[in-house]
């Protein structure tokens, strides 16, 4: 039995994608969970609007997200926080911080987006990247500067 599936299924397939079956599994299991779709002339054109509909707008969004890592990549973001002996921070700076930061600069930025492996916990300059989309990873250049007691 040929399906369409309509999510992603571990071991089977990708939403999108046409992939034979047995006719139990299809019957009993995917077909009365809505996790797939008889593989008709219907709905393989149906399949095929939907692929065209979806590549726009992902190109859209990846052009998009391009657009906000050359941003990115011309901002420095300066971050101000109290030090003890040997620049050690009280605290940390997060991806929340510089999301905030980023945020007032005008970028639209979430802060999951931010990856940062652990928190920034030293004075200097830091290199830290930003997935905007999963093709597109802009960089930013953090400076944590230690403000005097």
């Amino acid at each position: 039995m040929k399906v369409i599936l309509r999510e992603d299924i571990q071991g089977l397939g990708k939403s999108g994608d046409l992939v034979e079956v047995r006719e139990g599994h299809g019957r009993n299991y995917l077909l009365p969970r809505s996790l797939a779709v008889l593989a008709n002339d219907k709905n393989l054109h149906q399949l095929e609007h939907d692929r065209k509909v979806i590549s726009t707008r992902q190109a859209k969004l990846k052009a998009a997200a391009g657009d906000v890592a050359a941003l990115l990549a011309k901002t420095d973001v300066k971050i101000k926080r109290k030090v003890g002996e040997q620049d050690k921070l009280f605290g940390s700076v997060t991806a929340h911080d510089i999301a905030e930061v980023l945020i007032a600069k005008g970028l639209k930025v979430d802060r999951r987006q931010i990856q940062l492996a652990e928190p920034i916990k030293s004075v200097g300059t830091f290199e830290v990247e930003v997935k905007l989309h999963h093709e597109v990873v802009g960089k930013v250049k953090v400076q944590v500067v230690g403000e005097a007691q």
